[in-house]
């Protein structure tokens, strides 16, 4: 959070000690400098929709490629600089994949990308977020660790939907190149689903067990 808003929870007068100390703690302690620019990221989304809808791919592809930047730019302070935070572990996850459903969508609607790509994008997306919420309201909350295979998933996904982009906006011809990344897309699309699911699985089971619940170390 902005120095300003930390200030104002330290100098607050109508509270207590202990209230002041609780302000203090989540305001600055949870909303830090990579989460406001995973929130920038967000903010940027709606901008990125009017441009495809106008058909103005140059500020298409320069939004999607500065919020490419962004991400690694904030996941460099969060460590090197302990702004790691679980808002953050949240958030910028949920920006990269609103950005990337976003662009999909679009790209499958206008005809860049097949329609059935983007449909297998976001389902993924969304049953990975059905999931982590099942589990928190069946009082079984997983832990978000993202797999090898998301990561390249998620490196395969951004490089096409850049390639895509960058096609229209520079007038170039990458028909072939983005067959090739379509396949690689969708393949690891599919893999990242399935041992999402795998996981996730694993773990609402070995939250059931009844030898857990009852301290059993096996």
């Amino acid at each position: 959070m902005s120095k300003t808003r930390c200030h104002e929870a330290r100098n607050c007068h109508d509270v207590s000690e202990s209230e002041q100390a609780v302000l203090v703690k989540y305001w600055c302690g949870r909303m830090t400098v990579p989460n406001f620019i995973s929130i920038a990221r967000l903010l940027g989304v709606p901008i990125l929709v009017w441009a495809l809808i106008e058909g103005d791919w140059l500020l298409a592809f320069l939004i999607f490629i500065l919020a490419g930047v962004s991400d690694a730019v904030d996941g460099a302070i969060a460590r090197h600089f302990n702004q790691q935070s679980t808002l953050g572990l949240y958030l910028d996850p949920i920006a990269d994949k609103v950005l990337l459903m976003t662009v999909f969508v679009g790209l499958g609607l206008l005809g860049r990308l097949p329609a059935w790509l983007a449909v297998a994008v976001v389902s993924r997306d969304l049953l990975i977020i059905a999931a982590v919420l099942l589990s928190y309201v069946m009082g079984q909350p997983v832990k978000v660790r993202p797999l090898l295979i998301s990561k390249m998933t998620t490196l395969a996904q951004l490089v096409l939907a850049a390639v895509a982009l960058a096609e229209p906006a520079f007038g170039l011809s990458l028909g072939g190149l983005i067959l090739v990344l379509v396949a690689i897309t969708a393949v690891l699309t599919g893999l990242s689903a399935t041992a999402y699911l795998v996981e996730w699985l694993r773990h609402m089971a070995s939250d059931d067990d009844p030898k857990r619940e009852e301290g059993d170390p096996t």
